[in-house]
């Protein structure tokens, strides 16, 4: 998936979305979540989080803001700054966690992601599921954080090969991979394969001040530019 130029987007890809409204769309969706040791909180995810290779500079020099807090009750919450002194808008977006094989993954749920984005059925599944998972493997290591999505490419040629059950709709500009099982398949899947890119899809660090500070941190910058 293309995420240039969307801070959002590339905020969401963390929680695993792939597919919206964009030009060129990559997207492996699952027909179940991870197994049934399904967490809604890793305490080690709390804090503000700023992805690193982002200098915060729009395309205008001004500031933006594109990251996500967790606080203290474990919800995830993206924040970004649409206009540079404008307030921070907030979006809930519920998120799980899986320990397993040695790994710890992220899973979210195409429906709890409807409404922050437009999001099509998996393609070429009939009929269409009421809900399908996304995954990604995370690592964090003090306050960096480092997400790998799932390797499209790899998935589909799994597929193809029939080492996993599924079906794969691929054109100039798409790929659409959709993996059939249960919750105990899944498992099995990441386990007997690595799924997930080599390099980290996104590094996160996270910030020395919580959202309140930071937000007056804005405020403030704000103000001294009047």
């Amino acid at each position: 998936m293309n995420t240039e130029g969307n801070p959002i987007m590339r905020i969401v890809l963390l929680a695993l979305l792939a597919c919206a409204t964009l030009t060129a769309c990559v997207e492996t969706r699952f027909e179940s979540p991870l197994g049934d040791n399904i967490e809604t909180c890793d305490t080690a995810w709390k804090g503000l989080w700023f992805e690193d290779r982002d200098d915060g500079r729009r395309a205008d020099g001004e500031r933006h803001l594109a990251g996500f807090v967790v606080d203290e009750a474990c919800a995830f919450t993206i924040v970004e700054q649409p206009e540079a002194g404008g307030p921070l808008k907030r979006t809930r977006v519920p998120i799980n966690f899986v320990h397993a094989h040695g790994g710890d993954y992220v899973v979210v749920s195409d429906a709890a992601l409807r409404g922050l984005v437009e999001l099509d059925p998996p393609y070429d599944v009939e009929p269409a599921p009421q809900k399908s998972f996304f995954f990604a493997r995370y690592r964090v290591r003090g306050h960096r954080l480092e997400v790998r999505k799932v390797d499209d490419a790899k998935a589909a040629r799994l597929v193809v090969d029939g080492k996993l059950d599924g079906t794969v709709l691929k054109g100039r500009n798409h790929l659409h991979v959709y993996v059939r099982g249960g919750r105990q398949q899944m498992l099995d899947i990441v386990r007997r394969h690595d799924l997930f890119e080599v390099k980290p899809s996104l590094v996160f660090e996270r910030s020395r001040m919580d959202l309140q500070d930071f937000e007056r941190s804005l405020q403030r910058a704000a103000e001294a530019r009047r």
